[in-house]
């Protein structure tokens, strides 16, 4: 049963990697941004995107690096874990900055 669920996992993470490739593909648009509320919300989005890009690259290359290879393995513990804190203080920055932007047109 525990080896389930760690399969869970690691196909979740294998998910969400192609889907923050297509996310930052969609995000993904050459023109400037006439609204700075606009272009602060997207980037936000591309921040979120690539720090979970970056938290599944880690977390696949923490579970194919040899167990041997302990500074290794520990640099990319705490890349993981650090990423993972990113896309969540990102994630909650979304909400906070529209709730901001709504206050100052009141």
């Amino acid at each position: 049963m525990h080896s389930l669920n760690i399969f869970c996992h690691e196909f979740v993470v294998a998910v969400s990697f192609v889907a923050c490739i297509i996310g930052l593909l969609l995000l993904w648009d050459g023109q400037q941004q006439t609204n700075d509320v606009e272009e602060t919300e997207r980037i936000l989005f591309r921040m979120s995107f690539s720090y979970w890009l970056v938290y599944c690259v880690a977390f696949g290359l923490e579970k194919t690096v040899l167990p041997n290879w302990e500074c290794v393995l520990m640099t990319l513990k705490i890349t993981t874990a650090l990423s993972y804190f990113l896309t969540f203080s990102c994630i909650v920055s979304l909400p906070l900055h529209k709730f901001a932007v709504h206050r100052v047109e009141e």
